[in-house]
């Protein structure tokens, strides 16, 4: 049962959405970004930007894209933001008590890591075919949630890379079951398609895909279109402007929101029943 020790509910992909009414706009004022294509100015970690109102809300959230802010609307912090704000520091905002400001953007920085692994072994658990493995999954989900709850300095103080290793472990595993019963009687996916692979501009519009493991490979301005991506390993891929018009991606592994918002689709596109179709994708 997906339930933790206490008899609590463990976090599910439906909880871990983001909740911007009860964050203290975190996104917007721990992490940093460069003037580029996605953010029109530069801003240093740790300060607001200068959109950000007092109330914690965007002075041009529904003009975002159109001022040069595309990096704002494909962020997604898997709920972090709500858990730090109203959890660890109790609803009291780094206004109210600046010299919270370093603990809370600091332990914002690490759940929102925790949260995104819980994100994608919540799917692992649903798809694993092995009871072990499964039992596996559910003990890494237990633990990453007592972290991220365990307090600010708790959290501070976590060892977040031998987490980040233990749940790519497991990813991979599950990513191996789902992916093993594709082209096991006529050869493997298209050359090239491989983890980490440079694939910018690629055009793979039609090619058979089922299966391939595209972890973290560089997929920027791809063609997908009208592509089967059932079982294809999408963890950490960068799909920014990939076009996927018209194609199915309702059965891909470990794809995020961020991805699917960093990326081109239309009404035609398949996503996940977890993910929302971005609303900059045509009709």
């Amino acid at each position: 049962m997906n339930i933790q020790p206490n008899g609590a509910p463990l976090l599910t992909q439906d909880t871990l959405r983001p909740d911007c009414s009860n964050c203290f706009a975190l996104c917007c004022t721990a992490f940093g970004f460069t003037r580029s294509a996605d953010f029109a100015i530069d801003k240093p970690p740790a300060t607001e930007c200068p959109n950000l109102a007092y109330d914690f809300s965007c002075t041009i959230h529904s003009r975002l894209r159109a001022r040069g802010f595309r990096g704002c609307t494909v962020f997604d912090c898997f709920g972090a933001g709500q858990s730090v704000s109203q959890i660890l520091f109790g609803g009291i905002s780094w206004r109210e008590d600046p010299e919270s400001q370093p603990a809370m953007f600091g332990a914002f920085r690490v759940v929102k890591q925790l949260h995104e692994m819980l994100w994608h072994l919540a799917e692992a658990h649903r798809r694993t075919y092995s009871p072990d493995t499964a039992a596996d999954v559910q003990h890494l989900r237990v633990t990453l949630e007592e972290a991220a709850a365990s307090g600010s300095q708790a959290v501070l103080e976590l060892d977040v890379e031998a987490l980040h290793h233990s749940t790519a472990q497991l990813l991979g595993a599950v990513s191996e079951e789902v992916r093993a019963g594709y082209f096991t009687d006529d050869g493997g996916p298209v050359t090239g398609l491989r983890p980490g692979a440079d694939l910018a501009g690629a055009g793979l519009r039609g090619e058979r895909l089922c299966g391939a493991d595209l972890r973290n490979a560089v997929l920027i301005g791809a063609d997908f279109r009208g592509t089967d991506l059932t079982a294809v390993d999408l963890l950490g891929a960068d799909l920014r402007d990939a076009r996927l018009d018209d194609a199915d991606l309702a059965g891909a592994l470990f794809l995020t929101q961020a991805q699917a918002a960093s990326a081109r689709g239309n009404g035609g596109t398949r996503l996940p029943s977890v993910l929302a179709r971005p609303g900059h994708w045509t009709d």
